[in-house]
Order: C-alpha cells, then sequence, then structure tokens
C-alpha cells in the first residue's frame, strides 16, 4: 500500500508533464483539442481567469491530500523532480532538515500580491510558476523538438514521403528566451542540489497551497513508537520538512511526494488523517507556527529588480527565386500602441489578466504573436507582421489562454473586432519611390479597407496609392505584412488601447 500511493503519484505526475509539455511543443494545434484543459487547471491561470470550479477544486484537494497539486499537476515542480532524482543518481541520501524560511517565502508572496495589484504584469509573470516553466518549454525545448521534426522531415523527403513537414524555427525574443534559459539554470540547480528550495522559499502558489496544507485532512503522520530515528526519511525529503529529531513534519513544505513512506523499513510512517491523541502536541506546534508566520508577515521584500537585455527581433533572411534574390528583413515599425490579440478588451486588460506562459505564441500557427521586450509589459506577447498576419478565420490563441487574457472568440466575432487599423507611410510607399504599380495592400485586405486612388487628384494616369477606410480595417496586418517595401512597410497598423466591434 505504501508503495503503491507513491508509484500512483509518479504516474500521474509524469502524465500530466508530459500532456502540458506538449502544448507547448506542439505547432499543428492538434493537441490542445484534447489536453488544453491541462493548461487551464492551473491555479494562478484559473485564478486570474475567474474559474471559480476549478480554484475550489484544487483548494479542495489541498485540503483532503495535502500539496499534491505541486507535485502532480504543476509541471515546474514535476521538473524540480526529475531533475533532483538525476541528482540522486549521484549521491543517495543526500537531504537533510532546514528550518522553514518564512520571512522570505511570505516576503515573496507580498511582493507578488502587490505586483497583481499595481498591474506589474512583467513581475508577476517572472514569478508564476506555470509561467516559468511556459518560457522554458517554448524557448528551450520546442526549438529542440521543431529541428527534430525537421531531421525527420528531411529523411522523410528523400524517401518520397510527407509524413512530416519542416516548421521554421526562429527567435521570438532574445530578452523572453535569456530569462528562460536563467530560470532554468537557477532552478534546476537549486533542484540538483537540495530538491524542492525553489517550491518552497519562492514559489507564491507553493507558499498559497502551503499554508492550506497545514489543516489537510490526510498527511504523512510519524509514528514516535515505531520510529528508530535513523533519518532516513529525513535524507530522502527532497522538501526538507522532516524534522525527525522531534518527529515533526512541516505540513506546509511537504508536497506529499510519498518518498518518506517507501524509505522507512519501519513503517513509522503512514499517510493518514492524524490520530486525536496527537491533537495536543500538533496544537502547540500549530501555535509556535502562527507565531512565526505573524512574524513574517510583517517582513517584505525591500526590493526586486528585474534586470532583462533587450535586443532588437532579428528575423530570418527569406530567399526567392531560387536563391538568385535576397529580400531585406523587415524591421518592426515603431507602433505608438501595441496591437494585442483579438479576445482581449483592451490592452489594460490583457495586461493585468496575462501571466507570461507563452502558450498563445507556441500555438500561434501565423508567427504573429512574439514575447514584448517593452520592460512594463515584458514577455507578454504582442502582435507583430513582420513575419505574417492574423488571418481571419484563426482563433488558435483564443482557444488556448488558460488566464482569460484572451477570451474565446469564433471567426465571425473576430471578423467584426477593431484590434487596430491601418497607418499609410508616403516616404516608404513603392509607387512613389520606384514609380511601379503596386497594389499589395489593397490586393489582400480581407475586409476591403484599403482602395488604390491616384496620388495626383487632377491625373488619373498617376501612380495609384493606397486610401484606407480606417471605420473598416480590422488590424489584421495583411496590408503590413504583404507590403514589398524594406526595410519598414509603407502601411502599418497601429494598434488600439481598447478594441472596437464593427
Amino acid at each position: 500500500m505504501r508503495s503503491m500511493l507513491r508509484k500512483i503519484r509518479l504516474t500521474l505526475a509524469v502524465l500530466f508533464f508530459t500532456a502540458v509539455t506538449l502544448l507547448f511543443l506542439d505547432f499543428t494545434g492538434i493537441l490542445h483539442t484534447w489536453l488544453g484543459w491541462m493548461a487551464k487547471i492551473q491555479f494562478l491561470p484559473a485564478l486570474l481567469a475567474l474559474n471559480v470550479g476549478v480554484v475550489v477544486f484544487l483548494v479542495l484537494l489541498t485540503l483532503v491530500f495535502g500539496r499534491v497539486y505541486c507535485s502532480v499537476i504543476c509541471p515546474l515542480g514535476v521538473m524540480q523532480d526529475i531533475v533532483a532524482w538525476m541528482g540522486k543518481k549521484q549521491k543517495k541520501n543526500r537531504y537533510s532538515y532546514s528550518p522553514a524560511k518564512s520571512w522570505l517565502r511570505y516576503g515573496v508572496l507580498a511582493v507578488f500580491i502587490i505586483a497583481m495589484i499595481a498591474g506589474i504584469g512583467s513581475l508577476v509573470a517572472l514569478l508564476a510558476p506555470y509561467s516559468s516553466y511556459g518560457r522554458i518549454a517554448s524557448n528551450l525545448f520546442a526549438p529542440i523538438y521543431a529541428w527534430g521534426n525537421n531531421l525527420l522531415a528531411y529523411f522523410a523527403e528523400h524517401a518520397d514521403s510527407y509524413a512530416f513537414y519542416e516548421t521554421e524555427v526562429w527567435l521570438k525574443s532574445l530578452p523572453t528566451f535569456l530569462i528562460a534559459l536563467f530560470t532554468f539554470l537557477i532552478i534546476g540547480v537549486l533542484a540538483w542540489r537540495n530538491g524542492r528550495t525553489y517550491c518552497n522559499t519562492i514559489c507564491p502558489v507553493g507558499t498559497v497551497l502551503g499554508f492550506l496544507a497545514r489543516f489537510s485532512w490526510l498527511k504523512p503522520v510519524i509514528d514516535k513508537d515505531k520510529c528508530v530515528n535513523c533519518k532516513l526519511c529525513a535524507r530522502n525529503c527532497k522538501a526538507a520538512c522532516i524534522d525527525i529529531a522531534n518527529h515533526r513534519i512541516d505540513y506546509s513544505r511537504c508536497v506529499a511526494c510519498m518518498d518518506c513512506i517507501g524509505k522507512c523499513h519501519k513503517g513509522a510512517i503512514s499517510y493518514k488523517h492524524p490520530a486525536k491523541e496527537a491533537a495536543q502536541p500538533k496544537a502547540v506546534e500549530s501555535k509556535i507556527s502562527a507565531e512565526q508566520i505573524n512574524d513574517a508577515r510583517r517582513s517584505f521584500l525591500t526590493a526586486t529588480a528585474l534586470v532583462a537585455t533587450t535586443a532588437a527581433l532579428k528575423a530570418q533572411e527569406k530567399k526567392v527565386d531560387g536563391g538568385l534574390a535576397i529580400i531585406e528583413s523587415k524591421k518592426i515599425p515603431d507602433r505608438k500602441t501595441p496591437i494585442v490579440p483579438p479576445g482581449a478588451l483592451s490592452a489594460r486588460d490583457f495586461a493585468r489578466h496575462c501571466t507570461a506562459c507563452q502558450l498563445c505564441v507556441s500555438v500561434c500557427p501565423n508567427g504573429v504573436l512574439r514575447p514584448s521586450t517593452d520592460l512594463t509589459k515584458l514577455m507578454q506577447p504582442e502582435m507583430g507582421y513582420e513575419r505574417g498576419y492574423c488571418r481571419p478565420e484563426c482563433t488558435k490563441c483564443s482557444e488556448v489562454c488558460p488566464a482569460g487574457a484572451i477570451r474565446p472568440i469564433t471567426a465571425a466575432e473576430k471578423s467584426a473586432t477593431q484590434i487596430g487599423h491601418a497607418v499609410w507611410v508616403k516616404e516608404n510607399c513603392v509607387p512613389l519611390t520606384d514609380g511601379v504599380e503596386c497594389g499589395n495592400c489593397a490586393r489582400h485586405c480581407p475586409t476591403g479597407a484599403i482602395l488604390m486612388i491616384p496620388s495626383d487628384a487632377t491625373n488619373p494616369d498617376s501612380p495609384k496609392i493606397p486610401a484606407i477606410n480606417v471605420e473598416r480595417c480590422v488590424g489584421c496586418g495583411a496590408c503590413e505584412n504583404l507590403c514589398p517595401a524594406r526595410p519598414f512597410s509603407a502601411i502599418y497598423v497601429e494598434g488600439h488601447e481598447v478594441h472596437r466591434e464593427l
């Protein structure tokens, strides 16, 4: 029975971790139909989306079984377990009990809550566990997965098979990539050396669930009569929460991994509801813990800094005409207002709900979404049309967003939503600069918002230039993307702070 609990936990953890990871790796969007719900049951996204059912379920789950969310559902937690397991191969029985750093845990939680209230999305995204793993998966794991797919596609093509097709791999944001890399290295080193240090010192979700876990119905309980003080349980506890000298377990840090139960050869630890006779000593412990918590709440972090190197996004060179001519890469125009996807009510509402998990960026089939390099909205997705445009029939981002930043929207609703409007730049327009006919923007506008008119009203034969009907334009970016002018398009989309309905 004791080993069975651990096997069940491990099986569920592997299934959840694999499924959530595949959501960020799958560039076809097929898996989101079946596995998308796993992203929506993550604690913070569900809380921001006001998904009351999921939040209540996770709270009840914690109150009954303890912090099983951290050891089964949270992908960042499971990733730490994988790294810790790899580290265990090098050295066994390497953990030891350490007192809880309550001042740090509650200090970070206080900063996190203040950041949420103040709308500092970049800081919220930096501390949120699901978002941290999303950045790691989309920036580090996804390129490796895509390169592997491209290698299979290469061999399949030479075997006259089209079972695989190549997909473009490109760096969407250097700052976000660097943050993902540093996050992976820091959490990886901590997990390799000390197991669940990050979960029990930094993670705000872990702190909240840890507080609830103190009152959980089922807990690992130490039987003093059977315990021989071998410390084998404490040496295998990656949460460092077993104080074997006092036969006490810090349930606020215990993630219910069941490792201690499996390692105890005397059967001194069992997963059950604490006995009534042990209620009195536990009450004393609870009092001490409460005092510690009160002291911790009066201690706040005085400063939290986020330093990220910003760099311009460099697009890959594209070749045409069999490689005889090279089209110069397009540069990002200087937009006064960033463009946020249809389904977001406004730029402000989007920023307050988005956790920068990068799931919408990963699933976007048109290369339109990429992480922002603006420090005020760092890592949160914004739209750019250098590599593609927002096709009217595509609603992938609204289907996968777990935090309610991009609300579900139909193709018809999307076509009637104005996220921005096109702006013409006379100095870059090819008919005026090169004296040739173009009209690319008008031909490809899906709403018919662009007409070509003579540049000289008195001369019908003068070069044709675009005239934009701002009221019909939805801001899809087809005109900007397909404009032949380089490096800056002669027509670009300016975003709207609040989206409008046509």
